[in-house]
């Protein structure tokens, strides 16, 4: 198990960020402008708008300590279409997938130990190219790499004062083909779309240490602020993650996790699960063969879509969670997840009422609508003065009531159906007494 296991899912969230988007067809033109986040360009791409290296500076609290870095990051990897004769066509069909030509990625990493008594030192390496065919339906898939080569260089200065911190610098740099994707000629996104085949995509660092621990540069210890404000990152940022350290493009808190409610990657920053999955299950079947034939990961994240379970869309729809202070609270039952209201035994939406102009308001009770006492969102304004029924009395994390209306008519049938209602404050109801 390598030390670098507990933080993969986070890791990977990174490496995939942007990738590939809804809906996640290669022919979209969002998907034609890619990898906007963490690329070391190659030092021949002349835009000083992207970096040919980025910069970690981090703090070590203890003496002698061993070093453990893992440079992540993705290859292009141009994707041809071919037909039976080898000639490259515009698209090939199989029997479940429509492929065009497309520039698809390879996870790559390097790993190294280092003592810090040995820095400052630097480390090179390479990542070989190479040419591979695959036989697809009556044609090929014909796929290029080209030869990436870096160097880290590490120096580590210990700092005055009474604590014994240890400033350690990383500093990455692509070193590829030094004329690789030079702007001398070719429209400007095509130099790019060229210099990235050699450039170092979505890149970050995974750093463990032994004798040592870091500190955190988000929430130092206040006798560390000072050491903190000189540190230089350039590119890239440093969080804790357990014991380890995560330097990202992306920034992020201390410790991140990936959601528990999450199911797979969407590859779209701060994912609206509910919404992606939705939206990807209403694509037509010729729109899913093209995502099927764009990359093995969109793909999967279509059979994926496709097959998940109700439940689990479900749970994605949002969560609430009902805090309520009691003085000797019952414990949630152990088979409850988190979101469920079985966990807080004080609350039940369904029976709970709110006391609106001296009428209790709970499930069942018919209200107008009068948004925009607090908000002025144009759809609810929609909405003013439409009758509905209340169906539960929710609580959010803040303490704040809401109310889960739905409709009158039709429309409310439908949101019955769905589980998928309005939501209003208690000011912006007004309750229908005695209304049948």
């Amino acid at each position: 198990m390598s030390s670098f296991d507990s933080i993969q899912g986070v890791a990977d969230a990174l490496l995939f960020e942007g990738y590939v988007l809804y809906p996640y067809r290669a022919s979209n033109s969002k998907n034609q402008v890619r990898w906007q986040f963490g690329v070391l360009m190659p030092p021949g791409y002349a835009d000083p708008s992207e970096r040919t290296w980025s910069q970690t500076e981090c703090l070590l609290d203890g003496g002698a300590a061993e070093l453990t870095v893992r440079i992540r990051f993705l290859q292009a990897q141009r994707r041809d279409v071919l037909n039976a004769s080898g000639v490259e066509v515009d698209s090939l069909q199989t029997e479940d997938a429509s492929y065009v030509p497309w520039d698809e990625a390879v996870e790559q990493h390097v790993d190294l130990t280092v003592n810090l008594d040995e820095l400052p030192c630097e480390r090179t390496f390479e990542v070989a190219g190479g040419t591979e065919l695959e036989a697809a339906g009556n044609g090929f898939l014909r796929r290029t790499r080209e030869t990436l080569s870096g160097g880290l260089s590490l120096s580590a200065e210990t700092l005055p004062g009474p604590y014994g911190v240890v400033r350690l610098r990383l500093h990455l740099q692509n070193t590829s083909s030094a004329d690789a994707g030079s702007t001398a000629a070719g429209r400007p996104e095509a130099v790019r779309s060229s210099a990235l085949r050699h450039a170092l995509i979505a890149h970050h660092l995974l750093v463990a240490v032994a004798g040592a621990r870091f500190i955190s540069l988000l929430e130092p210890p206040e006798w560390a602020t000072g050491y903190v404000a000189a540190c230089e990152n350039v590119g890239i940022f440093p969080v804790l993650a357990g014991d380890l350290l995560l330097s990202s493009p992306i920034i992020l808190y201390d410790h991140p996790e990936i959601a528990a409610e999450s199911q797979g990657d969407l590859f779209d920053a701060t994912e609206i699960d509910e919404i992606l999955s939705l939206r990807t299950m209403t694509l037509t079947e010729a729109e899913k063969r093209e995502v099927r034939g764009t990359d093995p990961r969109a793909a999967a994240m279509l059979e994926r879509v496709d097959s998940m379970p109700q439940e689990i869309l479900d749970r994605l729809h949002g969560t609430v969670r009902y805090l309520r202070k009691v003085t000797a609270p019952e414990p949630a039952p152990s088979d409850a997840p988190w979101w469920d209201p079985g966990n807080d035994a004080t609350v039940d939406p369904e029976s709970d009422t709110v006391v609106v102009g001296g009428v209790a308001v709970g499930n069942g009770v018919r209200v107008r609508l009068r948004p925009g006492v607090r908000r002025a969102d144009a759809q609810d304004m929609f909405l003013a003065d439409r009758i509905g029924t209340v169906v539960a009395v929710l609580s959010d994390v803040d303490g704040e009531t809401h109310l889960a209306v739905a409709l009158d008519g039709e429309e409310g049938e439908v949101q019955r159906s769905h589980g998928r209602y309005l939501y209003f404050s208690p000011d912006e109801i007004e309750p229908l007494v005695g209304a049948g």
